[in-house]
């Protein structure tokens, strides 16, 4: 089975990731983000593409510098299971049903 490499810059479905990336520090949908730079890209398309690049340069200066870590921090805990007491007629009335 092949490997595709993946291209942080240029992907299919993004250019530069600029919206998602605000979006998730922010809180909030990106496709209202986006949906703002398509209607101000009718009326101001450099000042839009201008703007655009120049958060694809803020959004990567902190990815680089500060890189999000909260997707591995849980892979690294050490915390035991939980393990609840319940009684013999609990387990056979579930395993019934």
């Amino acid at each position: 089975m092949p490997t595709a490499k993946t291209n942080l810059v240029l992907r299919n479905d993004t250019i530069l990731g600029v919206c998602e990336a605000i979006g998730q520090d922010f809180g909030f949908h990106p496709n209202w983000l986006r949906l703002a730079f398509a209607s101000l890209f009718y009326w101001f398309p450099l000042g839009v593409v201008g703007t655009y690049l120049g958060l694809g340069l803020i959004v990567a200066a902190t990815r680089w510098f500060s890189p999000d870590t909260s997707e591995a921090a849980p892979a690294q805990l050490n915390v035991p299971p939980v393990i609840t007491e319940t009684s013999e007629t609990e387990d056979t009335v579930a395993l019934a049903a």
